[in-house]
């Protein structure tokens, strides 16, 4: 028998976290989830869902009534919405510029989609005529595309995508993990189907939900794949003309069900996420989503300020960044992961690298949620310049916080 005197009191360390995710959560976020636990069908929790739908709706400036949290991080998300829409042999035309790209297309796969890619560089992003080019010799029932890939810091432009769907009778899906609650999305003026977030990002939350949103005609896509599970079902049900969904736990229409007046048992619902994820949406649409965004871009564009005064080239065209994710080209000579590390054991601050072709090239900022604020951007600016000082680079010293402080004196 192991012996477990060695493990202590849970404590994790005090961290700056201004990677490109997870952020630091709002203090009332984690608050609210040391609630008590209620039980999934008590009027307490069933008020909670409904009112958890509505303040995503207004968040994601919607009025879908299926709008709602799948219980896992924003893949979860993701994966529900691909597996209750695509089935085996579905066409679907993904954009892919960066790993999150790369990544819907392996969830569309493993959905048995037929997938067909369009590829532009790392760090692009594609017009509306090669997005309606790709849709024209495709015909595809999907497309699915990244808002914002974090992988890049690019931010795909989104609006007159819908349009372009409607025409060729495709449905229109976004991955908006990275930028939900810091940058501009209009689901009903975009004429977007379907959208998949997290809330560790710019919703200042916890991992472990995501909020989704399906339009009328992509639910009612997922209904013809209607289907309850035996013990729950009621003489009444009749299976849809689709194939059965694959997943159970991420079947689209029994999830429906559970967040509806039906309430069919489906799964125990996770509810301390369900409280962060309630405290999150409140706090931003007291704040006013225009205002979030707004939030979002003054402090990043701070952080660019302080980056571009060290002497140091951003990454990527930065007329199409996120508000929320800062590129960075680590400088010839300087040991990338060294800095990073000094930054965690010296400073309490974590930065993020990158993946495939831009592994050991850039550093990722991530200036979003409860840390797209000022002092969070100037103390980061303050430990970087130290750590490249102390490694040998050659920078004018304290000009990035001084063209911080302008721009904030400016703003």
């Amino acid at each position: 028998m192991q012996e477990f005197e060695h493990i202590g009191e849970l404590n994790p360390p005090a961290r700056l976290l201004m990677a490109p995710g997870p952020c630091n959560a709002d203090p009332r976020v984690l608050r609210a989830m040391s609630a008590q636990l209620l039980g999934q069908f008590d009027p307490a929790m069933t008020r909670l869902m409904a009112e958890t739908q509505q303040l995503f709706r207004t968040l994601y400036r919607t009025r879908n009534e299926q709008t709602f949290l799948v219980d896992g991080t924003s893949r979860a998300g993701i994966e529900m919405l691909l597996c209750s829409s695509i089935e085996p042999g579905d066409k679907v035309l993904i954009p892919v510029a960066g790993r999150f790209g790369q990544l819907l297309c392996e969830i569309a796969r493993r959905c048995g989609a037929d997938v067909h890619q369009i590829n532009r560089p790392w760090g692009e992003v594609f017009t509306l005529e090669e997005i309606e080019e790709g849709l024209k010799k495709v015909s595809p029932k999907l497309l699915l595309t990244v808002q914002g890939d974090t992988s890049t810091t690019a931010l795909q432009p989104l609006e007159g995508v819908g349009e372009l769907c409607r025409r060729y009778g495709a449905f229109f899906f976004t991955d908006a993990t990275a930028t939900f609650g810091g940058n501009e999305l209009a689901v009903d003026e975009w004429g977007l189907d379907a959208v998949a977030s997290g809330m560790q990002k710019c919703l200042a939350g916890t991992p472990g939900t995501s909020p989704v949103t399906m339009s009328p005609r992509f639910a009612e896509m997922v209904r013809g794949r209607f289907h309850v599970e035996e013990g729950v079902r009621e003489a009444s049900d009749v299976d849809g003309p689709g194939a059965i969904i694959s997943s159970n736990y991420f079947d689209g229409c029994m999830l429906m069900d559970y967040w509806g007046p039906r309430r069919v048992n489906h799964h125990t619902e996770a509810t301390t996420a369900l409280y962060g994820a309630h405290e999150a949406a409140r706090i931003l649409c007291e704040e006013g989503i225009g205002n979030a965004v707004a939030r979002h871009k003054k402090h990043g564009d701070a952080l660019l300020a302080g980056i571009r005064a060290m002497g140091l080239k951003p990454f990527g065209d930065q007329a199409h960044r996120m508000n929320n994710v800062v590129g960075v080209e680590i400088p010839e000579g300087i040991d990338g992961e060294a800095v990073r590390r000094i930054l965690l054991s010296d400073f309490g601050i974590e930065i993020g690298s990158s993946f495939g072709p831009l592994k050991g090239r850039i550093w990722r900022f991530g200036v979003m949620g409860y840390n797209a604020r000022r002092d969070a951007v100037l103390m980061t600016l303050a430990a970087l310049e130290g750590v490249l000082l102390r490694l040998g680079m050659k920078l004018p010293a304290g000009e990035a916080l001084k063209a911080a402080w302008a721009f904030y004196d400016a703003h």
